[in-house]
């Protein structure tokens, strides 16, 4: 299996547009000229991009960018429906894009260059009113891109968590973590394996027929990780009591790749993916997260010890991507526990039927990849061409579309439609109903059917959350007629 890389910010590109898109962007919520904190009300919630410093353990300190002074970010809560005014102050050189991954607001809000948002110019600042929502997990982050600039984009510390609340939620539980899985200091690699990506047991329904076996271009791996920004060992561990209920809002940053996580001695229900609760809660030994993608699980802390909450492939939660969990009067070394080696399925956790009306139109996607197809590095295409997609994919407003995704290449790509929320059909020919999601991995050489209803005006990006895939080709766009 392989990996990532980003795109290049044209400043003469990002500045098109000029005077003409004034009066849309103050209509869409957005400052046009810069903010002064003197004279104007205070934000509910700035954030300041710039240089931080991470510290992993006492022996490994690194430098990216982030928010606030931190990687992660602050953890902002916002309540559903309610308007918030965030002001984003950009202290780097280059100009920036915030994401609000997961939200259902105009595309000049969502933070991206490709659906026209207006972008943070360096050492400036903006102010965008949010109307936060659908309630759940979302995230921030940055949707620069940097091709083969390792020190861009998502592949710096510009990251955090959203939780948008709905006022409906009884809180039954003892402790509420946000956890974020985090690689670090990536780099070009020509040998990349996915020993943790259990896609590769699935039914191969598009594998091709000939396979193209040329040798594949760079990709982009790590060797040092965290949850949130401490490596395993380092920091205070979790600390409960038994009899405890914890609630753990996991989300996958990292720019390279999914991640499977458990909790040794303990299984973990899911409760809701990306935010929305599941029509059917399951009880697991372990969890599949894919880039992009958040999922919220509760724990019974019944099994009193110390104990490892970490990455499932050995090499990885060794080399950071973990977090000792503590009971209270415990004193032993933390234990692991290998969790059985269960496939991942999204379909257990919908229904039989849906109750959303039936798809009026199909749009087929074939994604592909050409080894070495942008000089050092793959390219990847859609229905054979890289991005753009010139009028391609239109939506009518108010149609229900079912988009059925053949993934042709030896990769698991976790897809994501900005602005949109969409039903899982069918994974691998398995059909299910019910979970809504804006993040689906489709399988190596596998299938995934989502349906959704055009109900977000605008352009809306689609793309692979693997950061390296998107920059060489990997991404759409949807435009309403």
């Amino acid at each position: 299996m392989k990996r990532r890389d980003l795109l290049k910010l044209g400043g003469m590109a990002l500045a098109q547009g000029g005077t003409a898109r004034l009066p849309l962007l103050a209509q869409a919520g957005i400052a046009t000229t810069p903010s002064n904190p003197l004279t104007e009300d205070r934000a509910d919630y700035s954030l300041r991009i710039a240089p931080v410093t991470v510290e992993l353990d006492r022996s490994h300190i690194l430098s990216t960018i982030g928010y606030n002074g931190t990687a992660p970010g602050p953890v902002l809560r916002m309540k559903e429906g309610k308007s918030v005014a965030v002001d984003v102050i950009n202290d780097t050189d280059t100009p920036e894009f915030v994401h609000w991954h997961g939200m259902l607001i105009p595309a000049a809000l969502d933070g991206t260059e490709e659906e026209g948002s207006p972008f943070v110019p360096p050492h400036g600042r903006r102010r965008f009113q949010l109307m936060p929502g659908p309630a759940g997990s979302r995230w921030y982050h940055s949707h620069a891109m940097a091709m083969d600039n390792l020190h861009k984009g998502s592949y710096t510390g510009q990251f955090g968590f959203v939780y948008v609340d709905s006022g409906n939620d009884p809180g039954q539980y003892d402790q509420e973590l946000f956890l974020a899985l985090r690689d670090w200091e990536p780099f070009f690699t020509s040998v990349m394996e996915d020993d943790d990506d259990d896609t590769h047991n699935d039914p191969l329904l598009e594998k091709p027929t000939t396979l193209n076996t040329d040798p594949d271009g760079l990709e982009v791996g790590s060797m040092t990780y965290s949850i949130n920004d401490k490596a395993l060992g380092s920091g205070d561990p979790i600390r409960v009591r038994e009899g405890q209920r914890l609630l753990i809002h996991f989300l996958n940053a990292s720019a390279i790749e999914n991640r499977r996580i458990a909790l040794a001695g303990h299984k973990m229900k899911v409760i809701a993916l990306d935010g929305n609760p599941v029509p059917t809660p399951q009880t697991l030994d372990s969890i599949f997260v894919g880039a992009g993608e958040r999922m919220d699980v509760v724990v019974e802390m019944n099994h009193p010890g110390i104990w490892i909450l970490g990455s499932t492939e050995k090499m990885i939660r060794e080399s950071g991507l973990g977090v000792v969990v503590e009971y209270a009067g415990q004193h032993r070394q933390p234990q692991w526990i290998d969790p059985p080696k269960t496939p991942w399925d999204y379909t257990i956790f919908g229904t039989s039927a849906s109750s959303s009306p039936a798809p009026q139109q199909t749009i087929e996607m074939i994604f592909e990849k050409i080894p070495r197809g942008s000089g050092k590095f793959n390219s990847w295409l859609i229905n054979g061409k890289p991005y753009p997609h010139e009028r391609e994919f239109v939506l009518q407003q108010g149609i229900r579309y079912r988009l059925v995704m053949r993934n042709r290449t030896d990769d698991a790509h976790p897809m994501h439609l900005h602005r949109h929320l969409w039903e899982l059909t069918e994974i691998n020919g398995k059909k299910t109903a019910g979970v809504m999601k804006d993040t689906v991995v489709v399988p190596y050489y596998g299938r995934a059917v989502v349906d959704f209803t055009a109900d977000q005006p605008g352009l809306s990006l689609f793309h692979c959350h693997i950061q390296q895939h998107m920059d060489y080709g990997f991404k759409a766009l949807f435009r309403y007629a």
